[in-house]
């Protein structure tokens, strides 16, 4: 027997007010904003007619202030699978036309529930975050909702990738899941992320502030560094994640997706001895560098508008993925400071955890000097690149450009720090410090006494500088695997990082280390 037509016409009725959401008009009202509603976001997300939503008819179990009378289509979140190219990707979308987005014990297990399916299938979690934050009618309960997203955000942690994309208010407690994750999306103008408003820090503290300067995409993404990427609209988001889903595994077992059919390099560019200024103290743009070593010139940067004296992001070298980290001279002079360390330990730490290559480009001078910095605790930030770099057991490959001293050579990922290969340019100058404050330093006593003291001191600089500021005295002591020209690196590099792709290092068993936090 047929099944009868009247059940059938009951589930469309049921999806069809599903799909409704907080109504048409809210919808259009979207729309017409230049919005996207949250179904329409994991459409622009999926491939057409690939997501399979879970929990459509999932409804929340209020009972108070009236709520039992209420009805909130999906409990207001969007949830389920789907496909982003040949890959399975997992997605919850926020629906503020339904409650404001405000998350109920309902809400949170839908969220739950497709964090525990993607970490069972292994592939990535993409999360759409617009919500007013808890729903204050459950009271206790949209607490414990709360706590249970956090819990499984820490859980997936290391095992799949975590993007969180926010799109509209993100308030209170809701702004800690997306800092969980391993990247933060932000829509310019639309969207607000804060713990407390200008209303509530102007009645604790009677500081007058606006969300502008707190919690908007700009304050994220340049002062604060809460953020990886600016969007300039939900579209823009969504292109922002398909790209760095483009680079990373589905999970911590899989390798990145190489193309590994690309040739290796064999011809040489001379475009990279152009590069390189005659005088070591004039800047280096380490962006042009990157360029020219990269496939196509495409280099996926991460934070690029916080802490910008390092620059980090995502490329491939004759087809391999590799993660980049490296100093930029013309921030800074490419000094490491607090902000600096962090977000290049950050990086490095979230390669290693899904398999992919480190390559490190060194021109630094030291660490940033200054009282903020040494009271901010540089030494605590520092040791996380040192801590990072360390733990790291993926393929690492660096190449010093020009500067590398003291702590900051060792912080960079040197051969003692475990990097697999490590090459220097010509121009390279491995020191303690830089030659002038070493000769003030040495000859201090000597330079009193001399008749002429800048002659002596110029002469003594030349002398150090030639002796140990060049690459070879560390090229003697085999800490540098080879010298190179300029013009071979992206040759010497595709070969290197082919050769490591095998590589297979184990540490003692633990649970984890302790990272200075």
């Amino acid at each position: 027997m047929p099944i009868a037509k009247e059940l059938i016409d009951e589930l469309r009725a049921r999806r069809e007010k599903a799909l409704a959401a907080g109504g048409i008009e809210k919808l259009q009202e979207r729309r017409a904003k230049g919005l996207l509603t949250a179904r329409d976001r994991i459409e622009a997300l999926f491939d057409t007619g690939t997501f399979q939503e879970f929990g459509m008819h999932v409804r929340h179990n209020c009972h108070d202030f009236d709520m039992q009378n209420k009805e909130l289509p999906c409990d207001g979140v969007i949830s389920g699978t789907g496909y982003v190219g040949p890959r399975p990707v997992a997605c919850y979308s926020q629906d503020f036309t339904v409650g404001g987005g405000s998350l109920g014990s309902m809400h949170a297990k839908k969220i739950v529930e497709t964090m525990q399916f993607a970490v069972k299938a292994g592939i990535p979690v993409v999360g759409f975050n617009d919500s007013g934050g808890a729903r204050i009618q459950e009271a206790v309960g949209s607490l414990s909702g709360y706590g249970e997203v956090f819990f499984h955000n820490v859980l997936l942690s290391g095992v799949v990738p975590q993007i969180a994309i926010i799109a509209g208010p993100c308030a209170g407690g809701a702004a800690y899941s997306p800092a969980l994750t391993d990247f933060q999306i932000m829509v310019n103008k639309s969207a607000n992320m804060f713990i407390c408003g200008p209303d509530v820090i102007k009645a604790a503290t009677g500081q007058n502030t606006t969300m502008e300067e707190i919690g908007s995409a700009a304050a994220h993404a340049t002062i604060s560094g809460n953020i990886h990427f600016v969007a300039q609209d939900d579209r823009h988001a969504i292109e922002l994640a398909k790209k760095l889903l483009s680079f990373i595994p589905s999970n911590n077992i899989m390798d990145p997706p190489h193309f590994l059919g690309a040739p290796l390099e064999t011809m040489t560019d001379p475009g990279l001895d152009e590069l390189v200024p005659e005088s070591s103290k004039a800047p280096l743009d380490v962006l042009q560098v990157i360029r020219r070593i990269v496939d196509d010139g495409d280099f996926f940067e991460v934070q690029m508008d916080w802490a910008k004296n390092i620059l980090i992001g995502f490329a491939r070298v004759c087809g391999v993925v590799v993660g980049i980290v490296a100093n930029q001279p013309m921030v800074k002079a490419g000094t490491l400071d607090i902000d600096a360390s962090d977000k290049a330990a950050r990086f490095v730490r979230f390669c290693n955890i899904f398999n992919i290559p480190i390559v490190t480009l060194v021109d630094v001078p030291g660490f940033l000097p200054g009282v903020a910095q040494e009271r901010g605790g540089i030494i605590r930030h520092g040791a996380k690149m040192l801590f990072a770099y360390a733990a790291a057991t993926v393929p690492k490959v660096t190449i010093i450009l020009r500067k590398a001293y003291g702590g900051a050579y060792l912080a960079m990922c040197s051969k003692d720090m475990g990097a697999d290969l490590v090459y220097a340019w010509p121009t390279a100058e491995i020191a303690v410090m830089g030659a002038e404050g070493a000769v003030k330093i040495l000859y201090r006593r000597e330079m009193k006494e001399a008749d002429d003291p800048k002659e002596m001191e110029a002469r003594l600089t030349a002398e150090y500088r030639a002796k140990f500021a060049s690459p070879y005295q560390a090229a003697h002591m085999g800490m540098l695997t080879d010298v190179i020209e300029p013009n071979q690196t992206r040759m010497i590099l595709a070969r290197s990082l082919r050769t490591l792709l095998s590589k297979r290092e184990t540490r003692p068993p633990k649970k984890h280390g302790n990272i200075p936090l």
